[in-house]
């Protein structure tokens, strides 16, 4: 007879609950998954090191399909009762959208039954009555609403597996599900919010390929407004469609294919011939995805908008990172709200996207402004009209070539002092402000330029040498260029994996568009190195950070009707359109060049570089201004991903009172934990910030005083003074001459480095310890590793005795 209580929870997984959930019908290859990491981890900055924090680990999840999970099990040791893991397996349902929920102990389960409207929302069952796949997917599509033989039909189809191990992401799996989902039961118009760097084009072809395998979509029209997310889309994850997929080009129209690619400016023009999207059949295409529809269609009244209004008939798929919500555009209007939001936060806390550090750099005359000298002329000999100018004239009307200079000069003492060849982005105003810092930059990193002039290079639309090698600074194993200068380019669907430094020498008054610019550097590269990126601010652009709409839900703010005079400044050019802010609200709005004219009404060409409600202005450029750094620091994020307001002491303060009610809690916590490491680690989730902290108290003393001193005022103690202290009780005495030698440079690596070092036994492999032997060698000297284990224990426990 087993002894079920001395059975560890993975025994009881193996002798118990798996056995019972295959009894019930479940395919152990394709249908049960045991201890299933969903996430990867959230990754935490320690000044230029990093370490992941814990992923998220369920012990079972079924499915019903692969990738179509219907029912999670949460398992405890026989110790626990059966109820025991109720809420935690609950907690992880709702995070991966499935409607069962099981807890066990090994005796039966408890069934929470998310689809319950009755008094059963739970009961307890025997682990000879666990349900069937059957029985739980007729609760799944209760739960999904899906009511026909059709909609199960397109609901439960395959996803497409390349031969690989890729599989989709768990918040991947629930947009393509969703999707896929509401689509089946009837739906036609759909937005998915996803953070930048969360793959939306592998869900967008997953979404693609589960409908047109079942046949609920025939052919299909991808819609973009660029060409680099086209020729991404083409040679990335859509190249699964072979054949079957063109991209029209030239304005040439070929309907013997059942995927198309294509832009905007291709389908359409300003003039009818040009609008060659009426060469197909209103119904000829019944599903099409928009990518990135914050912009171009997503104004009520663009010509692009003519095109899905066009095709009216068939369903519309959105796809954005940030929806737009003004008083001119709304994406809920047209799409309804979003089937799924995956925020930028919640991809750093799961550990897919990359945090950030901030570095805010505030110059003398962007905090005071600047007036000129009475009889200040410009470079052109003419006198700069008086008046004071401030940070939003600075490089759109007024021109400080010094102010160029030194920003350049900072970027490049930054980079001196982390990485040279770190992947950088500088955000400028406009074309010539990209062009002229890049010229700054250049003369800064001459030695380097010297070697390759394309380490630094202006990539904005205007600029043909820059945008060919765009490519090669997305690509990880180009080494150049290494610096980019842009405007409006690099803003939005340029995957850079290895951005590293992101550069805010821009007004970004456009929460759409500070969104887009942040997630420039949110994607996650370990083999080249790439697990967090710098933000230097010069603009004071990370105030949105603290905005509560930075992370928030899109809150709709379009009226039903509105007639404006628009003040409208062009901010990039490019071969068919312009892109132009909307001064009176901050945001970004992109019109064919025939739309936006001369103010006689003659159409747009040549030279220009501003328009207001008076016309088009030529910028001032000065010289001989003393421009100088006032303050430079680094921001701060608690773990929600709000700046901290309060001083770096207090916020800490705050966190661990909330964990420990007074100093005997955190001292008997401490000194009951066998691997003071975790305890690290746990604070650094709760959001203390350990190497920010060491750097305003003491760097030479333990967390453990760290903490004592901000959160109770105990006066702290350094590494070393406490190793000398346990030198001096002569507590070594009882150990062998080899044992005590080890013991002994295991203090003093403490008083080096720390506690975490001298509890992982790698520490043994390097020196002085490896001139002791080898690892097994040293841990016979204490006997055992048991005995070597508790030697460390009581060696802590000495570190910390309190005097």
């Amino acid at each position: 007879m087993i002894d079920k209580k001395s059975l560890s929870e993975r025994d009881i997984c193996t002798k118990f609950i798996t056995p019972a959930v295959e009894k019930a019908g479940w395919n152990r290859l394709t249908q049960l998954l045991e201890e299933v990491s969903f996430t990867d981890g959230k990754i935490y900055v320690r000044g230029k090191l990093t370490a992941r924090g814990n992923k998220k680990r369920a012990d079972y999840i079924l499915y019903y399909k692969p990738n179509i999970p219907i029912a999670i099990i949460e398992a405890k040791d026989n110790k626990h009762s059966v109820r025991a893991g109720i809420q935690q397996a609950l907690d992880y349902a709702q995070i991966l959208d499935i409607p069962c929920v099981f807890s066990s102990n090994g005796d039966g389960f408890l069934f929470h039954d998310r689809t319950a409207t009755d008094g059963n929302i739970e009961t307890e069952i025997g682990l000879d009555d666990f349900p069937s796949p059957e029985q739980l997917w007729e609760k799944y599509k209760i739960y999904k609403g899906i009511a026909t033989p059709s909609a199960e039909k397109i609901a439960s189809q395959d996803y497409y597996f390349d031969g690989s191990n890729r599989k989709p992401r768990y918040y991947q799996q629930i947009a393509v599900n969703r999707t896929v989902e509401a689509i089946a039961n009837g739906q036609n118009r759909i937005i998915l919010v996803m953070a930048t760097g969360t793959g939306k084009t592998y869900t967008a072809f997953q979404i693609i390929h589960r409908l047109w395998k079942s046949g609920a979509k025939k052919r299909i029209l991808f819609l973009a407004d660029r060409n680099a997310l086209i020729d991404q889309t083409r040679r990335g994850d859509f190249k699964h469609f072979k054949d079957k997929m063109t991209v029209v080009k030239h304005r040439q129209i070929d309907k013997s294919y059942e995927i198309y690619l294509a832009l905007y400016q291709g389908l359409s023009g300003t003039d009818e011939d040009a609008n060659v999207y009426k060469q197909f059949s209103p119904d000829f295409f019944d599903l099409i995805v928009i990518d990135e529809c914050h912009r171009g269609s997503a104004k009520e009244d663009s010509s692009w908008r003519e095109i899905l209004s066009y095709f009216k008939n068939a369903t519309h798929i959105g796809l954005t990172a940030t929806p737009k919500e003004t008083k001119e555009t709304s994406n809920t209007e047209y799409f309804g709200d979003p089937v799924y939001t995956y925020s930028l936060k919640q991809g750093i806390d799961d550990g897919f996207l990359a945090p950030y550090r901030v570095v805010r750099i505030g110059l003398n005359i962007d905090a005071e402004g600047w007036r000129p000298d009475q009889g200040k002329t410009d470079k052109d000999g003419n006198e700069v009209e008086d008046r004071v100018y401030n940070r939003k004239d600075f490089d759109r009307n007024l021109v400080i070539e010094e102010r160029t200079e030194l920003v350049a000069k900072k970027l490049t003492e930054f980079l001196k002092g982390y990485d040279r060849f770190a992947k950088t982005i500088v955000f400028c105003v406009d074309i010539d402000h990209a062009e002229r810092m890049r010229t700054a930059l250049a003369k800064h990193n001459a030695d380097l330029v010297a070697e390759n002039y394309k380490y630094v290079m202006q990539i904005t639309g205007d600029n043909d040498e820059g945008k060919r090698e765009l490519d090669n600074f997305i690509n990880p194993e180009e080494k150049y260029p290494v610096i980019a200068t842009t405007s409006e380019l690099m803003t939005t669907g340029v995957d850079a994996q290895t951005c590293k430094v992101i550069v805010l020498d821009a007004n970004i008054n456009s929460m759409t568009k500070f969104k887009q610019i942040i997630g420039r550097g949110t994607r996650i590269n370990e083999e080249y190195g790439k697990l967090y990126f710098t933000i230097l601010d010069f603009r004071n652009a990370t105030d949105l950070f603290a905005d509560k709409d930075f992370d928030g839900d899109p809150i709709r703010v379009k009226p039903v009707s509105q007639d404006e005079d628009l003040s409208l400044v062009v901010i990039e050019e490019e071969e068919n359109s312009v892109t132009v802010l909307d001064e009176a609200t901050g945001e970004e709005v992109v019109f064919e060049k025939v739309k936006i004219r001369y103010p006689d009404g003659s159409p747009l060409d040549g030279n220009w570089v501003a328009r207001d409600k008076k016309g088009y202005r030529e910028k001032v450029y000065v010289n001989g201004v003393d421009v100088s750094v006032l303050v430079s620091r680094e921001m701060y994020f608690d773990q929600h991903g709000k700046p901290i307001t309060s001083s770096l002491k207090d916020h800490t303060k705050d966190i661990i009172k909330e964990k420990f009610a007074s100093l005997d809690d955190f001292l008997n916590k401490w000194n009951s934990t066998d691997r003071k490491e975790a305890i690290i680690a746990e604070l650094q989730e709760q959001g203390v910030m350990v190497e920010p902290l060491y750097d305003a108290v003491n760097k030479e003393v333990d967390l453990f005083d760290l903490i004592c001193h901000v959160a109770f005022d105990q006066p702290p103690l350094t590494r070393r003074e406490r190793a000398n202290n346990v030198k001096k009780r002569n507590y070594f005495t009882k150990y062998g001459e080899q044992a005590k030698k080890v013991l002994e440079a295991l203090l003093d690596k403490y008083a080096d480095e720390g506690i975490t070092n001298i509890e992982n036994i790698e520490v043994l492999r390097i020196n002085p310890f490896d001139s002791f032997g080898s690892p097994l060698e040293i841990i016979n000297e204490f006997g055992s590793k048991q005995n070597y284990f508790a030697a460390i224990k009581e060696l802590e426990t000495e570190l910390y005795k309190q005097a």
